[in-house]
């Protein structure tokens, strides 16, 4: 047998007899591209959107003061020319409001007795089955809530419409359940088990591992799932916009008949309003006070865990 030599190549590279071997790394340079375009994609995305948003309200702030819009009461731009978006704003948060009165507790609740108590096998079947409830369409909740809900709502409270933002909020916060229970049973599952033990062996019962210690240790990502989950009620549309109504109404009884932020949107951009008048940029103008109250529960989301998660590292 003939002796081999191995060198060691300029480069670091490694071959038989002084011959240098190349590596092939052309592979990994297109899997690199290709995800740096995906993620330049999702950029450039958010940016057009940004700007078309901004470009077109510009146009709408040419015509309609700032100060007008944010703290008008009425908003009636077709017929009466009153560019106040409180009542909007009011009709969103009142369903926000009422969502998180519904899906937070319950979805906390949900999340604790999956992480803490459940057996493996239960957590198998219900969290999947919980979940299932993200894949149902929007309209389909829409549905539900005027033929089931507001009747409901209708008999408890006589008072109530038709459409009242009470049934919104029912049905928005089942909505954002799945979101609730399975970021927050994530959250929890993820606290270190070394925590559980060291209370045990103090004697705590499981009840007070649960409370005082598990929760506490998870409650920045707790609170970023619910922040989150208000953003995805915050942005629903067609529940909404199905239970609710179309009347812009500043109040905050939930009984009464509200209009959100993007039920206006659906309503305009029906195809009735003609295209470059001052009705047709209200779409831009609501949208852009949309995406700014949504980005602003975002970074309240982050702020919040990048403050309080330093306790606990």
């Amino acid at each position: 047998m003939s002796n081999s030599v191995i060198d060691v190549a300029p480069h670091g590279r490694f071959g038989i007899e002084g011959q240098a071997v190349r590596p092939r790394r052309w592979g990994e340079q297109v899997i690199g591209v290709a995800l740096f375009g995906c993620a330049l994609v999702s950029i450039l995305t958010t940016v057009g959107i940004v700007i078309v948003l901004v470009a077109e309200a510009a146009q709408f702030f040419r015509e309609v003061s700032i100060w007008e819009f944010l703290t008008g009461t009425e908003w009636s731009p077709k017929l009466e020319n009153k560019f106040g978006i409180l009542p909007l704003l009011c009709g969103t948060l009142l369903v926000m409001a009422g969502a998180a009165v519904i899906a937070l507790p319950i979805g906390l609740l949900s999340a604790i007795y999956l992480s803490e108590y459940a057996s493996s096998s239960v957590r198998e079947v219900v969290k999947p089955v919980l979940e299932v409830l993200a894949g149902i369409p929007s309209v389909v909740f829409g549905y539900l809530a005027i033929v089931t809900i507001s009747p409901l709502v209708r008999t408890i409270f006589p008072s109530a419409g038709v459409f009242n933002a009470a049934s919104a909020s029912i049905v928005v916060g089942f909505m954002v359940l799945p979101m609730v229970v399975s970021l927050s049973e994530d959250i929890l599952r993820a606290v270190p088990r070394s925590l559980r033990e060291a209370a045990y062996a103090l004697g705590a019962t499981k009840l007070d591992v649960t409370v005082k210690v598990v929760v506490p240790a998870a409650i920045s990502g707790i609170v970023a799932a619910f922040l989150l989950a208000l953003s995805r009620a915050i942005g629903e549309t067609m529940a909404v916009a199905l239970a609710a109504g179309n009347r812009p109404t500043l109040t905050i009884n939930p009984l009464d008949e509200v209009q959100t932020m993007t039920a206006y949107i659906v309503q305009v951009s029906q195809g009735d309003t003609p295209a470059g008048t001052l009705e047709y940029r209200t779409i831009f103008a609501v949208g852009l006070a949309l995406f700014v109250t949504t980005m602003f529960l975002n970074v309240l989301a982050q702020w919040f865990v990048a403050r309080v998660r330093e306790k606990y590292e």
